[in-house]
């Protein structure tokens, strides 16, 4: 008989969480404006906000934690990452950061002008934040097949090569250099393979352009190549993310996410050039160079978290669990992002909710629904992320409106997800009865999605 699956770890510690009653969950959503992220966490029953700082260290992070260096300059902490990216990245210089958006702020700060445009896949919200907040633009070149959930493709992170190129040709010289987010959130989380990575790189060379990754979940992508894509199942996830990232001038990184962290990020490149210029502004924004807004202790356990996070059998326990999600809301009919990403479950909104006009944000509604039903946090992938134009303050409406169940590492159990499995099946029972979204009350120049008040349209 074959043995099932089962975790790669042990619990060593718990935490307790408060069930709550359906009447203190309507009153607690009103009073936060119908915005879920102004929830208290103690109102919150089963938190997939999202997957950034949320996760479980391990043993060794912890035990990395106790032997942090917090001097202000040359902390032997500093050293310990600097190696570690070295070693796992291949990347010779870095600058730390307190987190990924951090590292945006500095990194854009030097290479992003007024005017200029970002090619990339799926820009994500803080990273098309930095690019508008300068007045540059973020040109979305996904492949088609990420905008419709039903396709099962195997790379919907993937670059259109012909989208790429048209833009390379047309606006080469507004043009600093090209983005791309491994995995692919807004699509999903959907992975990149190393073919696609490759191509990326011979068209930026043929331009002349450099290659930023958004590397949050690059562990990630990496297991997705090994799984997917031919040539790669006998290469170690190590191996595979050196290759990635050879193909790549510098890269950004919310430690939270693959770094199993609760604060960090930074920069690596191999530029000294760059290196120097970016120097600059860590110091203004983030702190001196060998800590940027980091404690030693923490910059430890991000060290630590980046070899954590590239085992495979840490990082087939991972996604399984949330292909198990996946597979538990498509067993009853629910629409999701196909095939399922690597980081969360994103669920198909306009397909949930068709019934409900787009002005009344649907994956923001079905959010609030989950919540209301079972106290579970979800998060908005849709028109109230996608913000205004900048330029005539109009709504944007994404070609996908999703609302995502974001899942924690090692937080966790598989009978935690048959609670979210089963609240969600019953909100799709009784779908065609809502028939009333949200409207916006009040919100930010920028990013409102974080901040928005909203009310009952």
């Amino acid at each position: 008989m074959e043995l099932p699956f089962s975790e790669s770890y042990k619990i060593k510690m718990v935490e307790t969480i408060r069930k709550s009653s359906r009447e203190e969950r309507e009153k607690w959503i009103k009073e936060a404006g119908y915005n879920l992220f102004n929830l208290k966490s103690e109102q919150v029953f089963i938190d997939l906000l999202t997957d950034s700082g949320t996760g479980a260290m391990s043993d060794k992070q912890w035990s990395e934690l106790m032997l942090g260096d917090e001097s202000y300059a040359g902390a032997s902490s500093f050293y310990k990452m600097k190696n570690a990216i070295r070693e796992l990245l291949g990347f010779e210089y870095f600058l730390p950061t307190h987190q990924g958006r951090a590292a945006e702020n500095v990194l854009f700060s030097v290479l992003i002008h007024e005017g200029d445009i970002i090619p990339g896949n799926s820009h994500f919200d803080t990273t098309k934040g930095h690019i508008e907040f300068r007045k540059a633009s973020a040109t979305d070149c996904t492949i088609d097949e990420a905008f419709d959930t039903t396709i099962i493709h195997p790379f919907k992170g993937n670059v259109d090569p012909e989208k790429l190129e048209k833009v390379l040709k047309a606006q080469g010289n507004k043009i600093p250099f090209i983005i791309i987010t491994i995995t692919c959130n807004s699509s999903g989380g959907q992975p990149v393979s190393m073919a696609n990575l490759k191509m990326v790189r011979q068209l930026a060379d043929k331009y002349g352009k450099m290659v930023v990754f958004d590397s949050a979940r690059f562990a990630e992508n990496a297991y997705f190549i090994k799984m997917r894509e031919a040539g790669y199942q006998d290469k170690t996830i190590r191996e595979i993310v050196l290759e990635m990232f050879s193909y790549a001038d510098v890269m950004t990184m919310s430690s939270k996410k693959d770094a199993i962290v609760n604060m960090g990020g930074f920069i690596a490149m191999n530029s000294k050039e760059l290196y120097s210029k970016a120097s600059v502004f860590n110091i203004m924004f983030e702190g001196y160079v060998t800590y940027g807004g980091m404690s030693g202790r923490d910059m430890n356990a991000l060290a630590q978290g980046l070899y954590d996070g590239t085992e495979f059998e840490y990082l087939n326990t991972r996604i399984k669990q949330v292909e198990y999600l996946g597979s538990r809301l498509m067993e009853f009919g629910i629409p999701v992002q196909q095939p399922i990403g690597g980081h969360a479950v994103f669920v198909d909104a306009k397909r949930f909710l068709p019934n409900l006009p787009k002005e009344q944000f649907q994956a923001q509604t079905l959010a609030i629904e989950l919540y209301r039903e079972a106290g579970v946090r979800g998060v908005e992938i849709g028109a109230l992320l996608a913000d205004r134009d900048p330029v005539t303050r109009k709504d944007r409406y994404p070609e996908l409106e999703l609302m995502r169940l974001a899942i924690p590492r090692r937080v966790y159990t598989n009978n935690h997800m048959d609670v979210v499995a089963a609240a969600l099946k019953n909100i799709w029972d009784r779908r065609e009865t809502i028939t009333r979204g949200l409207k916006i009350v009040e919100e930010a120049p920028i990013m409102r999605h974080f901040t928005v008040t909203l009310d009952l349209a």
